[in-house]
């Protein structure tokens, strides 16, 4: 089923032709049509978004000025503030835990006109790969619900995929964005780091999460950047630069340009997606681009790396619920009683595993053994993509070794679910922009996308080639 892009909501809402209430009632009509089986969401603003909706159609009759996305319906990832309302994570040691301030991208969107439908279902503190390890129960893909949508932003790409709302924010730490983005067949954009502010976002691992969109269209991903993106005086990771103009490069093409084509790429992909990648090369090569065969000789290694890193980050991130501060708190005889009765109700398996993995790679006497020697591995990903991108402009890889799979599937072998990320970790530890792009079918009719990587602040020539891939599929 096709649903009105967010660029087109925009422009009819801004000239009038539509008003932003009719938008909203037939995303909430959605909403409550399907919401029950997919659940994409912890919590609908039905109410709120109501109210905003019609604000926006009493500043159009008035002539007043509308931002440029005017009664799109967005859902948030529910790691990421909003002033009043829930952000639990997805965990039940922040269940009903209320910000008292807006993230920075929550305050550009409303700035921008966006209706906010809700806040989505995750992967608890965004730690996994399907949104089966959320407190509140597990995200259903759309597009076949006995399948996962993907993860951890599996409730906004699954909100999106049912048509609940125009676009949505998700965040990305290894992956988090794309690779839910391919298994529901949608756009999903993970930034350079730094691009987009982190304020506002509840840490996983600092020096990896990214805030970007999920949208229909490629064209929808930029216009929803370029709101998004830009300079944060609160955030001291941001970039001292504005946002990236990438709706005007559009159609320029990809004549000309060299497309990176990975020889060492790691094995165990599925045929079909294999097949849908070599389909996308020849589609660029058509269009004029040149393919240049490249090494990355420390790619598979970038999975052992991540999950040191960024387990030892989210155990320090972590450690702030304790039960003392805000959250839930379990009564003990004793504060070190209570501390420990508090995270061991509050936290889920998976959090437990990775904070417990990450203290140990960060204690006396394993600290170089372990976390030391992944942050070595991170210069060396970091040395061979400059080394690659001295030869292209942009890398193609898979987004995920496989389609959409089976809810439950993958639950009991965590190995097996961590290679899911196998293509898009290495872009997180590096800072580098990567996009996932819907191409074609693959197993079980399933969607295929194909993983877009850029160097750092190469946005523009990531979205020159996401189009051509967006109008040659």
């Amino acid at each position: 089923m096709a649903f009105q892009t967010a660029v087109d909501i925009a422009k009819q809402v801004a000239s009038g032709s539509l008003s932003a209430t009719t938008v909203l009632e037939e995303h909430l009509s959605r909403i409550t049509e399907r919401e029950g089986e997919v659940h994409a969401f912890n919590l609908v603003t039905t109410e709120s978004a109501r109210a905003t909706a019609q604000a926006i159609d009493e500043s159009v009759a008035k002539g007043r000025p509308v931002g440029p996305l005017a009664g799109v319906p967005i859902a948030l990832k529910d790691n990421m503030c909003t002033r009043g309302v829930p952000t639990t994570c997805s965990s039940k040691i922040l269940e009903g835990w209320k910000p008292p301030y807006d993230a920075t991208v929550v305050t550009r969107l409303a700035a921008a006109g966006a209706v906010f439908v809700g806040k989505t279902n995750l992967d608890e503190f965004a730690m996994g790969s399907s949104t089966e390890n959320s407190a509140f129960g597990p995200t259903r893909n759309p597009l076949d619900t006995s399948r996962v949508p993907g993860g951890s932003s599996g409730g906004s790409a699954a909100a999106v995929a049912a048509g609940f709302s125009a676009a949505s924010l998700g965040s990305d730490t290894g992956g988090s964005i794309r690779q839910p983005a391919a298994l529901c067949g949608l756009v999903g954009v993970k930034p350079t780091y730094g691009v987009v502010s982190r304020q506002g976002l509840v840490a996983f691992a600092s020096s990896l999460d990214q805030i970007g969109p999920f949208t229909h269209t490629v064209a929808d991903a930029a216009l929803l950047m370029e709101v998004i993106a830009g300079h944060d005086e609160n955030d001291s990771t941001s970039l001292p630069q504005p946002a990236p103009s990438l709706t005007a490069v559009l159609d320029r093409g990809v004549k000309g340009m060299r497309i990176g084509r990975i020889t060492d790429l790691p094995e165990g992909c599925e045929p079909e997606v294999l097949t849908r990648l070599d389909e996308a090369f020849e589609t660029l090569r058509r269009a004029g681009a040149t393919i240049v065969d490249i090494t990355l000789p420390s790619l598979s290694y970038g999975l052992t790396a991540y999950y040191l890193v960024a387990p030892a980050e989210a155990s320090s991130n972590l450690a702030r619920y304790d039960g003392v501060r805000y959250g839930l708190r379990v009564d003990a005889p004793d504060l070190n009683a209570m501390y420990a009765a508090t995270r061991s109700q509050g936290f889920g398996p998976e959090v437990k595993r990775r904070i417990m993995l990450g203290t140990y790679a960060l204690s006396a006497g394993y600290f170089d053994a372990y976390y030391g020697k992944a942050l070595k591995v991170r210069r060396l990903l970091a040395d061979d993509f400059s080394r690659a991108y001295s030869s292209c402009d942009v890398i193609l890889t898979p987004t995920s070794p496989t389609v959409a799979f089976k809810l439950g599937e993958k639950t009991n072998d965590p190995l097996t679910m961590y290679l899911c990320d196998v293509f898009t970790i290495p872009t997180n530890l590096v800072g580098h922009a990567a996009m996932s792009v819907p191409f074609g079918k693959g197993a079980h009719d399933l969607p295929v996308g194909v993983q877009v990587l850029a160097p750092a602040l190469g946005e523009e020539q990531m979205f020159m080639v996401a189009a051509e891939l967006e109008r040659g599929r």
